[in-house]
């Protein structure tokens, strides 16, 4: 009975609803990855809430929402109050990754749209990655 609901409510989700789960663990690897970094833009370390920050924005590139090479630890008000402290985050960026990746990351790339299917396996690969990096492998 009880699996029989949630496979009920699973067939309910739409194609955003899943985006959000698969954003939401994919946001949680990224941190979890990033744990002993600072912050991308700023450099440092503290106590406050650190999010996974996109490079580019969802908005602006949403087909970049799930790469990694996109989007690093970040702390909450470079990423809130000083809109990413994009600046900052471009100069960190180009030192982790070079100039070649950054400008690939700058550049048009051919747009996405997710199915369902697929935004189920990526939250699946990445509740994976997560679990690894919680158990230490």
């Amino acid at each position: 009975m009880r699996q029989e609901i949630r496979h009920a409510k699973q067939a309910l989700k739409t194609r955003q609803d899943w985006i959000k789960e698969a954003q939401r663990v994919f946001n949680k690897f990224i941190r979890l990855r990033d744990k002993s970094e600072p912050c991308i833009s700023c450099q440092r370390f503290h106590t406050g809430q650190y999010h996974a920050g996109h490079f580019r924005t969802t908005a602006a590139a949403p087909e970049l929402r799930f790469c990694e090479d996109n989007v690093y630890r970040q702390c909450a008000p470079c990423n809130n109050h000083l809109s990413a402290n994009i600046l900052e985050y471009r100069k960190n960026l180009v030192k982790k990754l070079g100039d070649e990746k950054v400008e690939w990351l700058e550049s048009k790339h051919p747009p996405k749209k997710w199915t369902i299917e697929e935004l189920q396996e990526i939250k699946k690969i990445y509740k994976q990655k997560c679990k690894e990096l919680e158990n230490g492998n």
